[in-house]
């Protein structure tokens, strides 16, 4: 004996919407992660030389190392922005 659909069921369940495929992602590469030890070695650089460009007045180390910290993964933000959108 067949079974009747349950009207009630069928239409409280809902689908999940169909994803596109992403040809986009398979076409850019990934974007590339830089170790730990060269994004530090790239803020003392930047650091450096703020604390160059301020005659090495002492005092300022800390606004210096956050700076060029901020610099630093702001450059790294954008590149990997640049790498997955073009």
């Amino acid at each position: 004996m067949p079974r009747e659909k349950n009207p009630e069921a069928a239409s409280s369940r809902k689908r999940a919407p169909r994803k596109a495929p992403e040809a986009a992602a398979a076409v850019s590469p990934a974007p590339t992660f830089l170790d730990p030890e060269q994004r530090a070695a790239l803020i003392a650089r930047g650091a450096y030389f703020r604390a160059q460009r301020r005659s090495f007045e002492p005092g300022g180390e800390l606004a210096d190392w956050l700076a060029a910290e901020a610099e630093v993964d702001g450059e790294l933000l954008r590149g990997a922005a640049e790498s997955t959108s073009g």
